[in-house]
């Protein structure tokens, strides 16, 4: 076997072991709630909607951006999960090709819509 075959194996080992810790990181450990389960922690920094979409499904094993009714349960939910703040966390409910539904964690109202350009914070969730 040459050098740089060698040399690429551990490459390959250590690029496996950074992405599946980074994705335990996020999630941490997983909350069920009903028929869902919810990602322990945030998403370390807020970001638009086309990112938070790509970031959860990035994840793997059927993690995704919550629904606006799946967002509601985190909300009714949020002492039992845990770390949430108390600002927008985004849903991947669209209304149209520019805005989608955010729900404010402070208050509770989900009837908000934002330019997917904005960012906020992302909790990821996935069926049980």
């Amino acid at each position: 076997m040459s050098c740089k075959k060698l040399l690429f194996l551990p490459f390959i080992f250590m690029s496996c072991f950074t992405m599946a810790q980074t994705s335990t990181e996020t999630i941490g450990k997983p909350v069920g709630i009903g028929k869902l389960e919810v990602a322990q922690f945030d998403f370390p920094k807020k970001m638009n909607w086309e990112d938070a979409k790509k970031a959860c499904a990035d994840l793997g094993k059927g993690w995704s951006l919550p629904t606006r009714e799946e967002l509601g349960i985190l909300y009714e939910h949020r002492k039992e999960i845990g770390g949430f703040s108390t600002s927008y966390y985004w849903s991947s409910t669209e209304t149209n090709d520019t805005n989608a539904w955010r729900h404010n964690f402070s208050f509770g109202m989900s009837g908000f819509i934002a330019g997917k350009q904005n960012e906020y914070f992302v909790r990821a969730v996935r069926p049980k």
